[in-house]
């Protein structure tokens, strides 16, 4: 039986850390891509971004809130694509606490796979839906920032957001 192609639909919306583009099916949100995002990153296409769609409209309105401080998690839902490992990792991501970080090596145990701390660190770097499922809250062993698809400043701007010691316009 061949495969039925889902379409995949696109909206830009502006962010306090730039426009953003999020990308859905009809299961869930697929992408939020930031404006400098490596291609070979995420690799979906969409479709035209000109049709109206609830899931993008929910994830728009879900990421202002969080943005303005008024909401601390996400239940848009999401249609992740990757391998098991990868979608493993993801889920580990959503465990971690608003406002609190995790150490790849920590994502690693928490999987079951201590030794995989580097293949987290990848896994990671693939995740589709930054933000929402959040990646910025990984950091180094000793607690130092570490690569972000958004940039260094911006994953600074949102672990300080959601530590309470300032906004995002700071």
């Amino acid at each position: 039986m061949a495969e039925v192609a889902v379409e995949l639909v696109s909206r830009v919306v502006r962010s306090p850390v730039g426009a953003l583009t999020l990308i859905a099916s009809d299961a869930g949100l697929a992408a939020v891509l930031w404006p400098d995002d490596d291609p070979r990153r995420v690799r979906l296409v969409a479709a035209s971004e000109t049709v109206p769609h609830p899931l993008l409209d929910r994830a728009e309105a879900q990421l202002e809130d969080y943005f303005a401080g008024r909401a601390t998690g996400f239940d848009v839902p999401l249609d992740l694509r990757g391998t098991a490992f990868q979608r493993e990792v993801w889920a580990a991501l959503r465990t971690i606490p608003y406002g609190k970080t995790r150490s790849y090596v920590a994502i690693a145990r928490q999987i079951g796979r201590p030794d995989a701390s580097r293949a987290v660190g990848a896994a990671n770097g693939r995740n589709p839906v930054s933000i929402i499922v959040p990646c910025h809250r990984v950091v180094g062993s000793a607690g130092a920032l570490t690569g972000f698809a958004g940039g260094m400043a911006v994953k600074a701007r949102l672990l300080r957001l959601e530590s309470g010691r300032g906004d995002l316009f700071d």
